[in-house]
């Protein structure tokens, strides 16, 4: 590949939204010459009581789940934390090892890995709900869901579509909440962002999760800068990392431009610097005076 056609963001302002791996996506936006600005948009905040995931843990130790379903990994690591309250980690591995486990991606598997926990299934890219679905309609003789005691582990609030699919299959299911999503404590990054997309003062934003959506606009409505952030999207170029995040944007009225071949941080500022410029300059002159 040339210098002409390397991937190469040119000074472009690049809006991330990202708060755990934000230095992270930093970084890869700077290695492609692109100038991040960074809006830690959310936190995760463990529930404050602790019953439900106890609950779950009690029961499960008991025999009295067939399929428990991780959602995130992060979920996993929390639950672990907790059940270590009341058993030792050793017992709450064997409970897991005599169900099906259902893993939702990449990131739940390597978490049930650190803790020694056979996968029964990874749900493959771009790890959607309706991918874990499929994936457990496929395999339906194996891992029957008629009658059986199914608990999910939720993200931040329930998937209700979820939960009511897997209901529909005959599953008794289980919710267990562990963490919500809240506005980061500082939140002048976030609403530095809404003023600069209002001023015209962004190139391109990347979402890599459906609730920076929803706390962008929570933020842009908070100041009265909804209208004018809107209409500074209509000359960003917008980029999602996925089918669920893509959803949010587009429930809301956020156009998508493009989305990365496979659910990655990476792929997605890859992707950003391979055709942004083009697109942007493109878009732009689309755009009505």
């Amino acid at each position: 590949m040339t210098d002409a056609t390397k991937p190469d963001l040119r000074g472009l302002r690049v809006l991330i939204l990202e708060s755990r791996r934000a230095e992270e996506m930093r970084k890869l936006i700077e290695n492609y010459h692109g100038k991040p600005v960074v809006a830690p948009s959310m936190q995760e905040i463990p529930l404050e009581s602790n019953t439900e995931a106890i609950g779950f843990a009690r029961e499960l130790v008991a025999g009295g789940f067939d399929v428990v379903i991780f959602l995130t990994g992060v979920g996993i690591r929390f639950i672990a934390r907790v059940v270590e309250t009341i058993y030792a980690k050793e017992q709450f591995v064997e409970a897991l090892q005599r169900v099906a486990v259902i893993a939702r991606g990449p990131k739940p598997v390597a978490a049930l890995k650190e803790m020694g926990v056979p996968v029964t299934l990874a749900v493959p890219e771009p790890n959607t709900w309706r991918d874990l679905l499929r994936t457990l309609d496929e395999n339906a003789e194996t891992i029957p869901l008629v009658g059986k005691h199914v608990a999910v582990q939720e993200y931040g609030k329930p998937n209700v579509e979820l939960i009511a699919e897997l209901e529909k299959r005959g599953a008794k299911v289980r919710s267990v909440p562990v963490y919500r999503w809240a506005l980061p404590e500082d939140t002048a990054p976030l609403q530095a962002a809404v003023e600069a997309i209002a001023r015209a003062e962004i190139d391109i934003a990347l979402f890599t999760t459906s609730v920076q959506v929803l706390h962008l606009l929570e933020i842009a409505r908070a100041m009265d800068l909804e209208q004018q952030m809107r209409l500074g999207f209509a000359s960003i170029e917008v980029g999602s990392i996925g089918p669920v995040t893509s959803e949010a944007l587009r429930e809301n009225d956020i156009h998508v431009d493009f989305e990365p071949e496979h659910p990655k941080m990476g792929i997605l500022v890859h992707e950003a610097a391979r055709r942004a410029v083009d697109m942007l300059n493109s878009k732009r002159k689309e755009r009505p005076n």
